[in-house]
């Protein structure tokens, strides 16, 4: 049979599918939404072979709509016009049950292709399903993004991966007529990076090669007969993660030359300028900010250049803001300022603004005593007035924490002259 074991399992029904319970369990919002049939145009969000292009057959199937399929890597404008015209024949304009239009790594289409969908999804012609394995809020443009609902799938955790295996010897229709003992799971799970297609791809690989009456799966037996030829780079699977990751801790970890071989890596493997270009925005806030602000200038320019320039002259404006970045004092106190806040904020609720600097734009909030007593910064010696500015239920309370660098410690001197001993600097 060459029919490959990931297709011969995959679900047809939302019974049959497997995890993402958030979504598709009896109190999941896409649940309730396949079983009104009211569904609306969506983003599935999620890591690789996670069940994005499966869910999409599912909420054909089980809607009983016209299931038309594109994806992003060969499909241009003229195919996405194609699918439209065929979908407004098929009904999509006469029908509540317009023709679903499934395009899988939607990320990878042009602006110009993603502003083709926006009348037929903005006229209800069809009913977009879009996966990517790529934050869609950088990826998706916002006028599309604000027609679509986007919903997150959950990597698959080990007891769902074990399961899918579990199905595989019992139900599927060459391997239950094995017999398969599955003793241990670690290798499988590891090669597999939480893919559940490359998990049954490597699965059916090992047990239909294995000769003898009886095949025991072992992590030695994965190890010896499964030839990982692992390519260099995999831009949708667990290296794209483990690389970006040691990209980024390499950086905060202070070593530029471990940073640019990371770099290298991706670059030599085709992953996204922008992408790089994003983390490497974020780690400037998040593990240097105010110990050196300029590195958040030039990460910021960094991504505008690479985002006009593109390969291969990206890889020479990326490597000098990652060597940069390497190279800097570091500090999270900005970070971790504004996760204290938020932790406040949730726990405290919507406190009241102090009334003196609350605004006052009318007459009747003026009389009420809004903003009575403001001290304005500028008439005073320094341009400081101490005041209270915290609601009172939590005044003094010290959220930003100067780092140990020499920028951060001559903010810190500077906050302790102006507030004493207020807010402990």
């Amino acid at each position: 049979m060459n029919t490959p074991l990931a297709e011969r399992l995959r679900p047809k029904t939302l019974n049959d599918y497997l995890s993402q319970q958030h979504l598709v369990g009896k109190n999941g919002m896409l649940y309730q939404q396949i079983k009104s049939g009211v569904i609306p145009s969506l983003i599935l969000w999620g890591p690789p072979g996670i069940g994005k292009t499966t869910l999409a057959n599912i909420i054909a199937n089980e809607s009983g709509r016209p299931f038309f399929k594109l994806s992003a890597i060969n499909s241009g404008v003229k195919d996405i016009r194609d699918i439209i015209d065929k979908a407004k024949k098929s009904g999509g304009l006469f029908t509540a049950k317009n023709p679903i239009l499934f395009i899988d790594e939607i990320h990878r289409f042009s602006k110009s292709q993603q502003d083709s969908l926006l009348e037929a999804v903005e006229k209800g012609w069809v009913t977009l399903i879009g996966a990517t394995t790529e934050n869609p809020s950088f990826e998706v443009i916002s006028a599309l993004l604000s027609r679509c609902q986007v919903y997150t799938l959950n990597p698959f955790s080990k007891d769902d991966l074990e399961a899918l295996l579990q199905r595989a010897i019992s139900e599927d229709e060459v391997l239950s007529k094995l017999d398969i003992e599955l003793k241990e799971t670690q290798a499988l799970l590891r090669l597999s990076g939480g893919d559940a297609r490359k998990l049954l791809n490597i699965f059916e690989l090992l047990v239909t090669s294995f000769e003898g009456p009886k095949v025991t799966i072992t992590n030695d037996l994965v190890t010896k007969q499964v030839q990982t030829k692992a390519a260099r780079y995999d831009k949708t699977g667990e290296q794209h993660y483990d690389i970006i990751s040691a990209f980024i801790k390499s950086i905060r970890g202070s070593d530029p030359n471990a940073a640019v071989y990371y770099l290298a890596r991706m670059i030599d493997g085709g992953e996204d300028v922008k992408f790089i270009a994003r983390r490497l925005l974020i780690l400037a806030s998040e593990d240097i900010g105010n110990a050196n602000p300029t590195a958040l200038v030039i990460a910021n320019n960094t991504f505008q250049a690479v985002s006009v320039i593109g390969n291969p002259e990206s890889r020479i404006i990326l490597s000098q803001c990652a060597t940069y970045l390497a190279s800097s004092p570091k500090s999270n106190a900005a970070y971790e300022a504004i996760d204290r806040a938020l932790q406040i904020v949730r726990e405290t609720g919507d406190l009241p603004v102090p009334m003196s600097i609350r605004n006052a734009p009318t007459k009747l909030m003026k009389e009420l005593g809004y903003g009575d007593d403001y001290k304005y910064a500028h008439s005073y010696e320094n341009n400081f007035a101490e005041h209270e500015f915290l609601p009172e239920e939590i005044k003094n309370t010290r959220l930003y924490n100067p780092g140990n660098n020499s920028r951060e410690q001559a903010q810190r001197s500077y906050l302790k002259a102006l507030w004493k001993n207020k807010y402990g600097y």
